[in-house]
């Protein structure tokens, strides 16, 4: 059965933290952007920050959250937003869709059926629709900031590609982002044991040092990150 997992009131208190992330959000949103369609729809919105970046590309854009305090909180954030629906939706479940894309950042790690959960994201979308996903990245960087916020597991490139392919998705593409992200988050969480959130270490990462970041993965990509980016298709 589906279930929120980790502590919802640390999983907002970190949310808020990274809101000032702005530049690290703005480049995540772009990796997304030329996969998602005309009307693409996002698994696990938290506080509505990446689906407000999103919705300026699309004349309609659909907003979810499983939390029903957060939930509450994304309505009234977006409810001066006309091209955004917001919706209750928590994965697995066995809904149908004709969305022309799912979009799902942090949260596939989150849930311990993941399979399960993609093929879910693949049934919301039109055949040939993408399934984009961001998830944390590498087993050893699981720190006690990953099991407060209800982290089960972190990915590589490999085990991400075969969860999807497992849930009959075609990879179209995968690779890490944000190498120096990876380094800074062990010290921070795994070393040091901090929380994520902001603070004068969030803004000097984000102001200086992640564009510098950027540029270089434009260039080539990293054999390590933060994270994994991955797009896959539902079969036409």
């Amino acid at each position: 059965m589906a279930e929120i997992t980790g502590d919802q009131r640390v999983q907002s208190e970190v949310l808020e933290g990274l809101a000032t992330a702005v530049n690290h959000r703005r480049w995540f949103v772009e990796l997304a952007v030329p996969y998602l369609g005309e009307n693409p729809i996002e698994i696990g919105s938290g506080l509505g920050d990446y689906a407000l970046e999103w919705a300026e590309h699309f004349p309609r854009f659909t907003a979810t959250e499983a939390d029903p305090d957060r939930l509450v909180a994304l309505k009234e954030r977006l409810a001066d937003r006309p091209g955004i629906e917001v919706r209750q939706m928590l994965l697995p479940n066995p809904e149908q869709g004709d969305y022309s894309a799912a979009v799902s950042y942090n949260v596939l790690e989150h849930i311990e059926d993941h399979v399960a959960a993609l093929r879910s994201m693949g049934n919301l979308v039109r055949p040939g629709g993408a399934v984009v996903i961001i998830v944390p990245a590498f087993q050893f960087a699981m720190s006690p900031a990953d099991i407060a916020t209800g982290h089960v597991r972190r990915y590589t490139k490999k085990t991400l590609s075969a969860a999807m392919t497992e849930a009959g998705l075609a990879v179209e593409k995968i690779h890490y982002a944000n190498a120096l992200g990876l380094i800074g988050y062990f010290m921070a969480t795994k070393v040091f044991r901090l929380m994520p959130k902001e603070g004068p270490m969030v803004r000097v990462y984000d102001t200086l040092v992640l564009p510098a970041t950027k540029a270089a993965e434009q260039l080539a990509r990293p054999p390590f990150g933060q994270s994994v980016f991955a797009v896959a298709r539902r079969p036409a």
